[in-house]
């Protein structure tokens, strides 16, 4: 890990990968509940960084998480939000033949994936999913599309995400929900936060 102070109330935490950060994130969030932190206004988790914000002494905190031993995140830790999908994007045919199997064995890949919010962005309520093996990662589209529908469910690289409004995106779609992902009047407004497992079930089967 590397620690860096940014401006006089903030620290920014680097490791090497996703799990590292949601690993970090986890240990944040318990270390504050149990009141072993000291004060922080925020924690917030990007592709290979948490940036802790509203810190008394960024470095002296800094000097600190420097030296713990994280340990990893267990698969079961988290809440869990299924989401119920139906394969139909326009991207799901290119995508069976870039994993090199039937469109119809799509659905079955995508429910046994074990997938965890990483960190959100781009939109309000949208979600940066990981837990997509390698063989399984796709190319953005080469030309983005416009306009993409709320409630898509799309590919791209090691992530997956459901877009939870309409709005310009070069992901691969393969499906779409009914799901509300962002909602200024519930609590949590966002269904998807740092941390939440989702399993992505085929609409109309479970």
């Amino acid at each position: 890990m590397r620690a860096l102070v940014v401006g006089s109330q903030a620290l920014l935490i680097e490791v090497d990968s996703a799990d590292e950060v949601a690993a970090l994130h986890a240990e944040l969030l318990r270390r504050r509940a149990a009141g072993a932190l000291g004060p922080v206004r925020d924690l917030v988790p990007a592709a290979r960084t948490v940036l802790l914000d509203g810190v008394r002494d960024p470095a002296a905190l800094g000097a600190r998480i420097a030296g713990w031993e994280v340990p990893p995140l267990a698969a079961a830790e988290g809440p869990l939000v299924c989401v119920p999908v139906r394969y139909d994007g326009p991207d799901l045919a290119e995508v069976a033949r870039l994993w090199g199997v039937d469109p119809g064995e799509v659905p079955g890949i995508l429910g046994a994936t074990a997938f965890r919010v990483a960190f959100c962005g781009f939109a309000p309520g949208f979600g940066y999913l990981t837990g997509l093996p390698e063989r399984l990662h796709v190319p953005r589209r080469d030309t983005p599309r416009t306009a993409v529908p709320a409630g898509s469910l799309a590919l791209a690289g090691e992530y997956a995400g459901v877009y939870p409004r309409s709005s310009p995106g070069g992901w691969q779609l393969i499906g779409s929900t009914d799901a509300v992902l962002f909602d200024p009047a519930r609590e949590p407004a966002a269904l998807f936060s740092p941390g939440v497992r989702v399993r992505f079930t085929e609409a109309g089967r479970d």
